[in-house]
């Protein structure tokens, strides 16, 4: 009977350890297999659908034949096998001439374990990857379809866990999802990188969709977690991907990459100081330095002074910058504030936009006084009125200067239009300070 147990026990954790190669397996190669797949195949939801078969696959095939050589290549292989097969099954005729369009060249591909087949995968998945980023972005699709569709898609979050992030039902965000992947069907958006004098504008968009999911988990708009590790992971990860994926021979687009790849590192690197052990916001001048990630940094930094080599300036590496100023200062006083406020001063003449002019503002204000940056604010009180942000840097710059009852005004409206718990949490708690709760 002992000797059966031990038997049992040994076969459970073989099985278990087969079946943590799988979803490691899934997780890390999943952007890679559904590019190649719908590169191959042109349909969102028959690769997706193709892959979770491979998926079933690999979980019941791993235990009985052992893991292949290469996990990543083998389950591309059998994913592209069944989109084809699932294709063939459609009874329309219009499926049946997509996949007849591309049986030949797949039904003599030899089989996943080979090293040819291999060696194939892994020339020719990279490209697809960008493709697929470029085709997730494509300026017809709206933002917010663009970022729901390349964090579900390459990021490989769930269909829940992309609803979570956008604070919308399952349901409403796969009808999302549906529409756009239906979009890019119908209106025939090339599964390509674009041309190259479309390059530029799209490569525009794609890094600013890949800053909106980290900034979504590096500030969460609304809900009881101001972090989300796993939406910073994924842009950065991404951003790394993209980076890696880009021609060494075109500068301009390289730099800003690796800009916004520091910029996130840097960032990042802060998270496990943004928060007190009881979930309270802690801002950057009361963080524990010792917390910062200062490997990440020097990561960063490195990243940085790549992009910066290029010689090609873009907002991403100034912003990477200035988080390399702040990374480099040993306590918030020691800060070079000058040195930020002039990159700020670059950054303007870049890109004047909202959340620049706030941070010229309070960068300004650490230097020639906080009347000073209330001034610059209060050129933006019409355009930003409705911004929380916005009230939430008037109201400290009015704390700092001691104006008690102006700041517990300006703290109550950052208030009405916060939606994060955490940030609502440190506001009442200035707003009491203030005087403005009994």
């Amino acid at each position: 009977m002992r000797a059966l147990i031990t038997f049992l026990e040994k076969g459970w954790r073989v099985a278990a350890t087969v079946q943590q190669i799988v979803e490691a397996t899934f997780k890390e190669e999943r952007g890679r297999a559904l590019a190649a797949v719908i590169s191959q195949i042109g349909d969102f939801e028959v690769a997706e659908e193709a892959l979770q078969d491979a998926l079933i696959a690999a979980l019941e095939q791993w235990q009985q034949e052992g893991v292949p050589r290469n996990p990543g290549a083998w389950l591309t292989a059998i994913a592209k096998r069944r989109a084809i097969d699932r294709l063939r099954r459609r009874s329309t005729r219009e499926r049946k001439q997509v996949a007849l369009h591309d049986v030949a060249s797949m039904v003599a591909d030899p089989p996943p374990d080979e090293p040819e087949d291999e060696a194939k995968m892994d020339d020719d998945i990279p490209d697809e990857r960008l493709k697929l980023m470029f085709t997730c972005c494509h300026p017809a699709l709206a933002r917010e379809a663009q970022v729901a569709l390349t964090l579900h898609t390459l990021g490989g979050l769930t269909t829940t866990e992309v609803a979570r992030a956008f604070l919308v039902p399952p349901t409403t965000m796969a009808q999302r999802l549906t529409r756009a992947k239906a979009k890019i069907r119908n209106a025939g958006i090339p599964f390509q990188i674009p041309p190259l004098h479309l390059l530029p504008e799209r490569m525009e968009a794609l890094l600013a969709v890949l800053y909106l999911i980290f900034n979504e988990g590096y500030a969460a708009s609304s809900g009881d977690t101001l972090i989300r590790r796993e939406l910073c992971q994924e842009a950065i990860r991404l951003a790394q991907v993209l980076t890696d994926l880009l021609p060494e021979d075109n500068a301009a687009l390289k730099a800003e990459s690796l800009g916004l790849l520091a910029l996130m590192l840097l960032h990042d690197s802060r998270r496990d100081a943004r928060l007190d052990s009881d979930g309270n916001l802690v801002l950057l001048e009361d963080q524990d330095r010792g917390l910062w990630d200062h490997a990440q940094i020097g990561v960063g930094v490195e990243i940085l002074e790549r992009a910066l080599k290029l010689n090609q300036p873009g907002p991403y590496q100034v912003q990477a910058a200035i988080s390399a100023v702040h990374a480099d200062a040993p306590s918030f006083a020691d800060t070079d504030w000058a040195q930020i406020a002039a990159l700020y001063r670059v950054l303007w003449g870049m890109n004047p936009s909202p959340v620049v002019a706030i941070n010229r503002a309070v960068a300004t204000a650490m230097i020639e006084g906080a009347q000073v940056g209330l001034r610059w604010l209060l050129l933006f009180s019409e355009d930003l009125k409705d911004y929380m942000p916005f009230h939430a840097a008037r109201a400290d710059l009015l704390r700092r200067s001691n104006q008690r009852e102006a700041a517990a005004d300006a703290y109550q409206r950052a208030l009405a239009l916060c939606d994060s718990a955490p940030e609502r949490a440190y506001l009442m708690k200035r707003l009491k300070e203030m005087g403005g709760i009994g």
